[in-house]
């Protein structure tokens, strides 16, 4: 994966403004009915923020990105919040979390890639964790704005989880266009 678009302060500034509308609402939402409140999350690729601030009314969340100029705007905005720098791959951290949440972050991972960050997230959640991540919907992969991006269909990616978690919900949703991403949720098995 190539993530030097995130890399500068010119190109986090450019995310920030593109994404400012959009935010996983509905999806921490979905969240909420299977990951009750004040349990501790690790939000993967928290970005400039957004899905972060929803999550912290809700949990205890530490978020983290692999970006060094996102870390630096996620500190600047939120002096109080907890950020790491962090591979969505490898999530090497020590800390044990509740639940783990990821907004179109995991598609940026080859197959290979998605499938040992699965393994690791299973060995960073307490005994019947649950994760919550959402996809772009379809097909083959390609590269946009430097960055790979892996599509998926459902089919896809209850096969990736389900040795190691039970599907709890699975479905499309609306982003931009009628079913045009899928949010998983499921629970450590």
């Amino acid at each position: 994966m190539s993530a030097a678009y995130y890399k500068t302060e010119a190109s986090v500034n450019e995310y920030i403004e593109l994404a400012k509308d959009v935010d996983g609402a509905l999806l921490i939402d979905k969240l909420k009915h299977y990951l009750p409140s004040n349990s501790s999350v690790l939000e993967i690729g928290s970005g400039p923020g957004t899905d972060w601030n929803i999550l912290n009314k809700f949990y205890q969340v530490v978020g983290s990105d692999n970006s060094e100029e996102f870390l630096k705007h996620l500190r600047e905005q939120n002096s109080n919040g907890q950020f790491i720098n962090l591979d969505a791959v490898t999530l090497k951290t020590d800390e044990i979390f509740d639940g783990i949440y990821s907004n179109k972050v995991m598609h940026h991972l080859t197959d290979v890639e998605l499938n040992k960050s699965i393994n690791r997230q299973f060995d960073v959640l307490n005994t019947n964790g649950i994760i919550c991540h959402s996809f772009w919907r379809g097909e083959d992969s390609e590269i946009f704005k430097g960055l790979f991006v892996n599509y998926h269909e459902k089919i896809n990616l209850e096969k990736f989880y389900q040795d190691k978690f039970d599907i709890l919900y699975l479905d499309y949703y609306n982003e931009f266009d009628k079913d045009d991403s899928i949010l998983i949720i499921a629970k450590k098995k």
